[in-house]
């Protein structure tokens, strides 16, 4: 009894192919060029290794997790350290697909190297004083770093946070005598943290990623000092593919929303 009915919808449906063939180009073209796109990303898989900035760590362990769920073929595998270190074992062969450095400075030695390409800059930070929750040395201004009496943590100087705090110590005339001097930004962090030390001065990105764990101080734009991150694909990528659909993300409008939330300005 319900061969009618199987009958019409069988004319319906011809008809509607019929109708769907004698469209226009524009829908085909759209539809070959949705086709075109998603061959494109499954054709990306492997393993793409990032060296990224210390102060790198969330905003890009976050992209890392979304470039995955982008590219279903692809792992994403992170080593983060200080910038001068990264660059120092880039160029003595560590093998890695991208370089993502807090400072111009180490970048450009490793493409003077000739280890990378052309780089671009895709975000910016600026200094902060980090404190215990507590704050138990009472620093309520840059100035008060200077007292003999706390105990204050820095970046070594090689470091890109070490010289870009040193660029806010010079501006402010201030003379700090360190009790530690961190490998990185994050160990400086850590030593605050802990309560080791009275104060510290990273990077603002690295204050609001600490959340409740310390407590930050905001130092005057007239004395503040800022550093540019530059990214590139390294020449001898093992993931050459990889690595450019990676920068490229960075770069786009998913890079860029995660970074500003993460604290960093636009480069």
């Amino acid at each position: 009894m319900r061969r009618p009915a199987l009958l019409a919808a069988a004319v319906t449906t011809a008809a509607s192919l019929l109708l769907a063939g004698c469209g226009d180009d524009s829908s085909d073209t759209a539809s070959s060029s949705s086709s075109a796109s998603a061959s494109a990303d499954s054709d990306l898989k492997g393993t793409v290794t990032v060296f990224a900035a210390a102060s790198l760590t969330e905003s890009f362990t976050t992209l890392g997790k979304q470039f995955e769920e982008a590219h279903p073929g692809v792992t994403v595998k992170f080593n983060f350290a200080a910038s001068s270190a990264l660059a120092e074992s880039i160029g003595q062969g560590a093998p890695a697909d991208v370089f993502a450095s807090a400072s111009t400075k180490n970048m450009d030695a490793v493409v003077a190297d000739g280890d990378a390409g052309d780089s671009k800059n895709f975000a910016q930070n600026t200094m902060e004083i980090a404190v215990p929750p507590d704050n138990p040395g009472k620093v309520a201004a840059l100035a008060d770093l200077s007292k003999p009496n706390l105990k204050i943590a820095l970046c070594q100087e090689q470091v890109p946070c070490g010289a870009t705090a040193k660029k806010v110590l010079d501006k402010a005339k201030i003379t700090v005598k360190p009790k530690t001097l961190g490998a990185d930004v994050k160990s400086v962090l850590t030593t605050v943290s802990l309560g080791e030390v009275d104060a510290g001065i990273v990077y603002k990105t690295d204050v609001q990623a600490a959340g409740a764990k310390v407590k930050g101080i905001e130092i005057p734009a007239d004395q503040n000092a800022s550093t540019a991150y530059p990214i590139a694909t390294l020449k001898d990528a093992p993931n050459a593919d990889g690595a450019k659909a990676f920068v490229d993300y960075v770069l786009g409008a998913d890079g860029t929303k995660v970074l500003e939330a993460a604290g960093f300005t636009a480069p």
